[in-house]
């Protein structure tokens, strides 16, 4: 699956800042690319607008995160051999698989699988294809000022400070290619000397400037060598320099105008890529100014930047409203009439707000199996679920790795069979490896906490989507006495008198953990019937290892869109666009023309959601039909036969 976005991002001088937003499209759903090479670096791209926050000095990785002016605690890291392991991670996904995609994916969940059961409207539903482009899936970020972020503008701000544009193109691609290897410790050399041809002192400054702006943590010095002028590029500090965070008091520190706020906004437009991909990506080379970025335009496929500022504050996590959603589905199969009931619903009811397949993985083992087990202290059973063979879309050298494990259970020689070990099941392998196979709690938390806390948020997750459904099985789209409401950021419950008080929109229900109530008519005991069935008490939410302790949420259970507008165009060409997107407004595209008839027919629909809301889940309320991977794998391959 494929989608473009954008998002808003705001870097700072000193350190890499990234605050990532929910789009309520998770990675599982965005397909990955190949990058081009350019001057800078290689790397992997895609696209979506997003706003972040970037440093001139040496950024670390992309979970490293700096607070306040100057930077503390941004630490940066060299790239290690996993880090160059994860560069071909492209290439080596690119292999054959005897089966296709369609036919793998008929081992994938359905939503029934993950409790995703009911409805809210009555319109008949119709067929469509989500997604059948990248571009028919945009995404933009809405600012907390309420504001839709567009890339529409590429000038950058002028600044008398800024290098000239001299700096990226005076360097060879094999002396950038040399100082890359010295600044990244990748070979034996201990400095690089660049003979100066025209020998002048401002080609000098020219190289000297390009050298500390594009490879930062490299000193220069100007040296004569049998008549020759030469500048030599080293590591004054030795590897410590790449983690250096710079300080007022260094004077090596790279000049940043006082007058300029410490932080470049931008808007990063992205397609076929994950946010922190991209930031990693960005991240890795740059000493961060509105010019720098820019230039990343000549040379990334697949991003755009642009709508620089300098700003003192730099964008934080939650900074947001939500989301908005630009989607065509294709080949509709349902009547005008149809889909004007079905939006019109959308608009006035909304939609369950169930979290979508995304949060449950793609394989025949769903995520919430292994936050089960997890949560159980199964350890050997969590070691199992994520190494054992099963059927399902998975690339060749996974399924070789999982045949080494089932056959021999020797993670070493499982992990040989990986050519990227960064994966979960590399990283559990290696931490089997280290600690033993009597220490699966220690191998297992080699895996990023992130990573391991998603398994037993996809449990709370199925615990939520099934009993939401039982819910309104039972009490149907109206409060009732029991049910939780939020009064600011406390529950309270809903009682007998005040029952007309409410609607349907102010109901939650709570995703379980030892700090949420539940709610005092039959749903409660559902909880707990479900919770004791999978071995699990719902009095003692709380882990013997602190990471894996559930304090519990609260989530709306009907969301209404924001801003919904929709139209039913005709089309003849499968392939083409839509509509246009903000990179098209930008070369000047004129948008398409459609005709009042043609082969097929598509619904373009837009509409505005809250955070970790998930569109598909929108959109599913609109078709009434299954949007899993499975099921829409089989639509597209079926309507492309």
């Amino acid at each position: 699956m494929e989608m473009t976005e954008m998002t808003g991002v705001s870097l700072k001088r000193g350190a890499l800042v990234v605050e990532d937003n929910d789009s309520g499209v998770p990675a599982e759903e965005t397909k990955k690319q190949k990058f081009s090479e350019c001057n800078l670096t290689k790397g992997q791209d895609g696209l979506q607008n997003d706003f972040l926050s970037i440093s001139e000095d040496v950024p670390g990785p992309p979970d490293t995160v700096s607070a306040g002016k100057g930077g503390e605690n941004s630490e940066a890291q060299l790239e290690d051999e996993e880090e160059e392991e994860e560069d071909g991670l492209s290439e080596v996904c690119e292999e054959e698989e005897s089966e296709s995609f369609a036919d793998m994916m008929k081992h994938g969940l359905t939503e029934a699988d993950v409790g995703i059961t009911k409805f809210v409207s009555s319109h008949q539903g119709f067929s469509g294809i989500l997604k059948e482009r990248y571009s028919d899936f945009v995404v933009h970020e809405i600012g907390k000022d309420g504001r839709i972020s567009h890339l529409n503008d590429l000038s950058i701000p002028v600044d008398e400070e800024d290098p000239s544009e001299d700096v990226f193109t005076v360097l060879t691609a094999e002396e950038k290619q040399r100082l890359e290897e010295l600044q990244l410790f990748k070979n034996k050399e201990t400095s690089v000397a660049i003979e100066v041809i025209e020998d002048t002192k401002e080609k000098r400054t020219v190289i000297h400037q390009a050298i500390k702006s594009l490879f930062p943590g490299l000193e220069t010095k100007t040296e004569d060598r049998e008549g020759k002028k030469y500048i030599v590029a080293y590591h004054a500090a030795g590897k410590k320099a790449l983690a250096k965070v710079r300080t007022a008091a260094d004077p090596r520190k790279h000049s940043w105008p006082k007058s300029r706020g410490s932080y470049c906004h931008f808007v990063l437009y992205k397609e076929n890529k994950d946010t922190m991909d991209a930031i990693n990506v960005l991240s890795r080379y740059l000493r961060i100014t509105a010019q720098r970025l820019a230039h990343l335009n000549k040379c990334l496929m697949n991003f755009k930047l642009g709508n620089f500022s300098y700003q003192k504050k730099p964008l934080k996590l939650g900074e947001l409203q939500g989301n908005h959603f630009t989607v065509v589905l294709r080949n509709i199969t349902g009547t005008d009439d149809q889909v004007q009931q079905a939006m019109n619903s959308l608009k006035e009811i909304g939609f369950i707000n169930y979290y979508g397949m995304q949060r449950f993985g793609t394989t025949a083992v769903p995520t919430y199996q292994v936050g089960r087990a997890i949560l159980q202290n199964s350890w050997t059973e969590v070691m199992d679920l994520i190494l054992k063979p099963r059927s399902g879309a998975e690339k060749g050298y996974l399924v070789k790795c999982r045949e080494e494990w089932a056959k021999t259970k020797d993670p070493t020689a499982a992990l040989r069979k990986l050519p990227v070990k960064r994966c979960v099941e590399g990283q559990l392998l290696r931490g089997l490896s280290k600690y033993g196979m009597k220490n699966i709690v220690s191998a297992f938390g080699i895996i990023p906490r992130n990573n391991r806390l998603m398994y037993i948020h996809s449990y709370q997750s199925y615990v939520w989507n099934n009993m939401v459904s039982k819910r309104i099985e039972d009490y149907g789209l109206k409060p009732v006495p029991g049910d939780l409401v939020l009064k600011g950021a406390t529950p309270t419950y809903i009682e007998e008198d005040d029952v007309n008080n409410y609607s349907i929109h102010d109901v939650v229900m709570p995703l379980p953990g030892f700090d949420v109530i539940y709610p005092k008519h039959k749903i409660r005991e559902a909880y707990r019937e479900m919770l004791t069935a999978d071995n699990l008490d719902i009095d003692n939410m709380r882990h013997k290892i602190r990471d894996y302790s559930l304090s519990g949420a609260y989530r709306k259970i009907i969301i209404r869109p924001q801003n919904v507008s929709w139209e039913v165009v005709a089309y003849d060409d499968p392939k083409i666009p839509l509509f246009n997107t903000d990179v098209d407004n930008l070369e000047g595209k004129p948008p398409p023309v459609f005709a009042s008839e043609g082969k097929y027919r598509a619904l373009k629909m837009d509409f505005s959601l809250p955070p970790s809301t998930y569109a598909t889940m929108a959109i599913r309320e609109v078709l009434k039909m299954d949007t899993s991977i499975k099921n829409q794998t089989q639509l597209n391959t079926t309507w492309l036969r």
